[in-house]
């Protein structure tokens, strides 16, 4: 998913600039690319641990859910920071983009 991400920022970038990015240009976006490779798999434990019956398949689906839902207000609030926000701001905005999070963790769970 990190190759995915890294793919379309130099695709986007190219396309939006119309030129060739730059050596320092890619470090960044291979940055950004590293973030979202970590996000995506930072669930991936909790099923590792599933398989060597640490816990059970069930505890590893809730307690990925859940933690997801914590690593996507921490980035609520790390964005909110880099943005240059207040604290109390930046609190309101991971406690927005948790709450959205928690609703479609609802949603999902209710339809399925």
């Amino acid at each position: 998913m990190g190759l995915a991400e890294l793919y379309s920022e130099i695709v986007g970038t190219e396309t939006r600039t119309r030129h060739r990015i730059e050596r320092g240009e890619l470090a960044d976006m291979a940055d950004d690319a590293l973030a979202v490779g970590f996000g995506v798999s930072f669930p991936a434990v909790f099923f590792v641990l599933a398989a060597f019956d640490a816990i059970t398949l069930d505890q590893a689906f809730s307690i990925a859910r859940w933690s997801g839902l914590g690593l996507i207000g921490f980035y609520g609030y790390a964005a909110g920071r880099l943005a240059g926000q207040r604290r109390l701001a930046c609190l309101i905005q991971a406690g927005a983009v948790a709450a959205v999070a928690a609703a479609l963790i609802v949603v999902k769970a209710l339809l399925h």
